[in-house]
């Protein structure tokens, strides 16, 4: 069976199911990423580059779009010569909204498409309307709107599609829902596994397990990830609690939503004056030092505006680690207050210095919600069984079936096998 990865940043969100196929027999993988990308594949890959940026001169609205279309245009450039060379995939798997994928329908008419399907943008109603629920200008409606186009192309010519959580899942147009599976990347849960024995040391500092650690990780250091609020609660419970440190990773960039500050870490400091002889910026890290940050975190705070979820803050459940987390719709679908994980209202420091000053002062009162945080992630989210169904829906779809719930197999119809999927 030939395989067609395309994504941006290759691997990406394909990591797992990669590392899971590559070296299988019967298993031909072809990746496409752009020629900046300089993370190391696994798999043959071929690189692309646009041609141009986008025209000063088009509208607004349609600033996303042609930029996808030129990706997509550089992707069919860079593919074509595989194409003449008789290379035909049988399922073509893209990170849709970026334009990858856009035209690979028009390269290989009879390939099977699964796009994963990340995000759908709303103006109201998630995250768009979360910090501000008031009507928006009419024009900041049309951008929103229109940064679908790529996506809806996607959805028009997608063979099934796949995303990663019910959540996710549920912002799309309900039309599509019956052509797309929920199903998540994974964990490592033996790489992020507790240790107690595990040490993390910054500067002068040596932070062990059950010391009073609150943790915080993101790509960036922005309001859609809570980070405001967490700085605002570190400030409080640093007057709460005289030994109380925080870990920040992370950098001090904007990698989701509006950049309406050149810098929240700056804005954030200079308005809420914690103390940063316990308050430490560890910047962006390997997973590593991820993984020790996690085993000696006495609460991980997890905030986020209804929007994608992160895989930090599973693999800090995976680990062991406690979720102190926000009270929104992607965290609630993995996390059960009181059960996995304590969540509290997002727009609310106070009540969030409260609750982590409650872990701190009674850790072993938590310890029954940290193992069933990690047995769920064992029951539920383990890569190595999500890998295995990811293949059983690769096939499916190659097959032309109709895959069942979140990729178990193919509901019972009769499906005739093409040969180009025989594994």
């Amino acid at each position: 069976m030939r395989l067609l990865f395309l994504h941006n940043n290759f691997p990406g969100q394909y990591a797992r199911i990669i590392k899971h196929l590559n070296g299988r027999k019967g298993i031909d993988i072809l990746a496409v990423s752009r020629a900046g990308n300089r993370q190391p594949s696994p798999v043959r890959r071929i690189d692309y580059e646009p041609h141009r940026s986008v025209s000063e001169q088009v509208h607004p609205a349609l600033r996303y779009t042609e930029e996808a279309v030129i990706r997509g245009q550089a992707v069919y450039k860079a593919l074509a010569p595989a194409r003449a060379k008789g290379w035909r995939p049988d399922v073509m798997l893209a990170h849709s909204g970026f334009g990858d994928g856009l035209f690979l329908k028009d390269l290989w008419p009879d390939a099977r498409y699964m796009p994963y399907l990340e995000w759908y943008y709303r103006a109201y109603g998630s995250d768009a309307s979360f910090f501000d629920e008031r009507a928006k200008d009419p024009n900041v409606e049309l951008r929103i709107r229109m940064k679908n186009t790529v996506i809806l192309q996607d959805l028009a010519a997608m063979d099934w599609g796949q995303s990663p959580t019910q959540y996710q899942k549920s912002q799309f147009p309900g039309v599509f829902h019956g052509r797309m599976s929920v199903l998540h990347d994974g964990v490592d849960t033996d790489y992020f596994a507790p240790d107690p024995r595990e040490t993390l040391t910054i500067g002068s500092h040596v932070f062990r397990r059950g010391d009073p650690l609150v943790t915080y990780i993101a790509r960036g250091m922005e309001p859609y990830r809570g980070f405001p609020q967490f700085i605002e609660a570190v400030s409080l419970l640093q007057r709460m609690h005289a030994g109380v440190h925080a870990v920040v990773i992370g950098e001090d960039r904007i990698a989701y939503g509006p950049k309406d500050k050149a810098s929240y870490k700056q804005w954030a400091l200079e308005t809420f004056r914690p103390d940063l002889g316990r308050l430490h910026f560890l910047g962006r890290q390997p997973l590593s030092v991820l993984r020790q940050v996690l085993r000696v975190s006495a609460a991980h705070v997890y905030l986020t505006a209804p929007f994608v979820l992160s895989w930090s803050m599973m693999e800090a459940m995976a680990t062991g680690a406690l979720i102190v987390g926000s009270d929104t719709e992607p965290v609630r679908e993995v996390v059960d207050d009181g059960r996995t994980g304590v969540l509290v209202p997002f727009f609310e420091p106070p009540r969030l210095a409260q609750r982590l000053l409650e872990v701190l002062a009674a850790p072993q009162r938590y310890e029954d919600i940290r193992r069933r945080a990690r047995a769920l992630m064992l029951q539920r989210y383990d890569e190595r069984e999500l890998c295995a169904r990811y293949v059983r829906l690769i096939e499916t779809v190659a097959a032309g079936g109709r895959p069942g719930p979140a990729g178990h197999g193919p509901v019972r119809e009769s499906v005739r096998m093409p040969e180009a999927a025989v594994i």
